[in-house]
């Protein structure tokens, strides 16, 4: 009875020790297939991690090496579902929920905790007395505070690494904390193994006398060029977030064209940012630029989202209140039933799309009343599609123009809309895009030229109608101008010949009054010039004849004597 617990005492620690030989064995050939910095050496080594891990999951150096393979093959989702529970804003919305339902579960947990004890007291007569009612959420926050005091002490390392795949998901706010607590940590830590090396710890046996010095094992801290990439990173993550928080400050403030122009910063810089980062500023922008009345603009940023997030529920219904405000009524059908669909899979699947440490705009709980709206929506809309308003689309909206407006002004608005959104040039900003799987840039590209492919059509259809419309408005113009030279010319023409007529009706009156002068003349020259003596006719005629006197004098001729 004595050698049963020895025995089975040495067979437990034979087949722990067998274990542990087996994780470092492990271990050290994953070490060895890392140093190499080739890929597929490197998954090998994951799979000799995993079989690691699955002997011993708690084993610390494993998941280090596992989370930085992960890293250094770019597979930033599993690193954050791997330590989501270090990723603040999820810690955020975990402790918010376990306060808002601690009562309920506090009180379901002592009645199932009392119900059972009383089951066992009456197996038992004796009861034990140190026994009382406990919460059990409260025991797992007191261990989880025990496991993250643990790993302030010994798992720095886990800051430092997904705080760099926060960054390459997109999530810039969690990626600052992270890395700065991680580099905070990593610091500390160096001072302390540095004030542990005092004058007195200093002996020759800690150093060996030979030529082999530089075979001594250094302090493990960390490289230096990762501390210099870790602070490039923060350094970048801080200049985007502060351009951020200003485009959504003038965004607040009503300043449209400051936001947009601070959002345009983020978007067409020299250097790249995350996927998910980018649509969110993508979909800010659409915003801002739906404030200033630039449809054509917002349809476009919504578009980009929509190709880096599918699942982007506020870039689907800004699309189609968008569309819907230009009267495109088909395309509008189109976004709401897609919308419906993911509203849909969303209640099916009990969770919003995507990972758990996504972001969203809207809460599970909100899903069911949208939903409900969104089916009202819907059926309004088809009653307006079968009226027939599907052909009275605001094409002055869409480009951006009043209605009355010159060919020139829409020439030029045409041409500046044509230049940006041009379907061989949808694709540039997915250039300075950074990818967290490249098995998603070829979906990417494809939506992308698909959305702008359309956009474009509906800019084209809308320059056509409206260039109709200046053409029959300047035709018109034109016949306007016709008729009324035409008109013109017709009282101009009236107006002569009643000129024509009353001149003509004047002259008689006009010839009677110059008879009646000129007899008036005559008699008045014949009394004055009767009584003349000429003496020499030939000298008076001369002289009047040069005073351009020209009617004829009555001369009383009469013979004289010397």
């Amino acid at each position: 009875m004595a050698t049963s617990p020895s025995i089975t005492g040495g067979e437990k620690k034979h087949w722990w020790l067998r274990n542990k030989k087996i994780v470092d064995k492990y271990v050290k050939d994953a070490r060895g297939l890392i140093a190499t910095q080739e890929q597929s050496e490197i998954a090998s080594a994951l799979n000799l991690l995993d079989a690691a891990l699955v002997l011993s999951p708690r084993f610390e150096v494993a998941l280090e090496l596992k989370a930085r393979s992960l890293l250094y093959l770019r597979r930033f989702k599993d690193v954050a579902d791997m330590l989501q529970d270090y990723i603040p804003s999820l810690k955020m919305v975990s402790d918010d929920s376990s306060s808002e339902n601690s009562s309920q579960q506090l009180s379901r947990e002592r009645v199932k905790l009392l119900s059972s004890s009383n089951n066992s007291s009456s197996d038992s007569p004796i009861r034990d007395p140190s026994f009382k009612c406990f919460s059990v959420s409260d025991l797992k926050k007191k261990v989880m505070a025990g496991l993250c005091k643990n790993c302030e002490k010994e798992g720095q390392w886990r800051y430092l690494v997904l705080g760099q795949a926060c960054c390459h998901l997109g999530l810039m706010e969690e990626a600052m904390v992270l890395l700065q607590t991680g580099k905070r940590l990593a610091m500390a830590a160096l001072r302390r193994e540095s004030i542990c090396w005092s004058d007195d710890s200093f002996s020759l046996s800690n150093f060996p006398i030979t030529n082999d010095i530089t075979t001594n094992v250094a302090p493990a801290t960390p490289p230096r060029t990762e501390f210099e990439s870790i602070t490039q990173l923060l350094s970048h993550i801080k200049l985007l977030l502060r351009r951020k928080t200003a485009a959504i400050a003038a965004l607040d403030a009503g300043l449209y064209s400051e936001a947009i122009r601070h959002f345009s910063k983020i978007l067409d810089g020299r250097r790249g940012a995350p996927q998910g980062f980018l649509s969110e500023c993508f979909m800010h922008r659409a915003t801002a630029y739906r404030s200033a009345g630039r449809i054509a603009e917002s349809i476009a940023d919504c578009n980009r989202t929509l190709a880096l997030d599918p699942t982007c529920i506020q870039a689907l219904s800004t699309r189609a209140a968008l569309l819907e405000s230009i009267r495109c009524l088909p395309d509008c059908l189109h976004d709401l039933e897609h919308l419906k669909l993911l509203y849909n899979s969303i209640l099916r699947d009990r969770k919003l799309p995507g990972p758990v440490w996504k972001r969203h705009n809207v809460h599970y709980r909100e899903i069911p009343g949208k939903l409900c709206a969104l089916t009202t929506k819907i059926q309004e809309l088809k009653q307006r599609v079968a009226s027939g308003e599907t052909e009275n689309v605001d094409y002055y909206a869409l480009i951006g123009l009043r209605r009355g407006c010159s060919r020139s002004e829409l020439e030029r608005a045409h041409l500046l809309l044509c230049l940006r959104h041009k379907p061989d040039k949808s694709t540039n900003f997915i250039d300075r895009c950074e990818f967290s799987d490249d098995r998603d840039l070829d979906s990417v590209k494809d939506r992308a030229k698909m959305s702008a492919l359309l956009l474009y059509r509906l800019l084209q259809k809308g320059y056509s109608s409206v260039m109709t419309t200046i053409m029959d408005e300047e035709a018109a113009e034109r016949q306007r101008k016709k008729a009324a030279a035409a008109v013109a010319a017709l009282q101009a023409t009236a107006i002569q010949s009643q000129q024509q007529l009353t001149h003509e009706q004047q002259l008689p009156v006009k010839e009677s009054e110059l008879e009646n002068k000129s007899t008036q003349q005559q008699t008045s020259t014949a009394s004055v010039f009767q009584g003349v003596f000429c003496r020499d006719l030939a000298a008076v005629g001369n002289l009047l004849s040069q005073a351009a006197f020209n009617r004829p004098i009555p001369m009383k001729y009469e013979a004289l004597t010397c």
